[in-house]
């Protein structure tokens, strides 16, 4: 079995590999794609060796700042609940301490 995971694992990192070195001329099948594999699917080693290839540095780097790293809608509205949240226990803390 964890030889057809790392099997698994190793095709579609090359699968993805692939993908950044024409990046940005993707289609945008394959940039969702791609998307999805980076924020669901790889691990934090298959992250790192296609950040350590240097063939793939450049459109890496391009693909993280634009698809990647910016917040979205939905990062916001987690840590407006986080904020929410923090704040009704400091005022329920606060409440009971006057």
């Amino acid at each position: 079995m964890t030889e057809y995971t790392e099997a698994h694992r190793a095709r579609r990192r090359a699968h993805a590999e692939a993908a950044l070195a024409l990046y940005p001329d993707i289609t945008p099948e394959v940039l969702a794609e791609l998307t999805a594999y980076f924020r669901r699917e790889a691990s934090a080693l298959d992250i790192g060796l296609i950040a350590c290839n240097e063939e793939l540095a450049e459109p890496y780097r391009r693909f993280r700042a634009e698809q990647i790293d910016p917040l979205r809608p939905r990062d916001w509205v987690k840590g407006a609940l986080f904020a929410l949240v923090v704040a009704l226990a400091l005022v329920a803390i606060l409440w009971r301490a006057f």
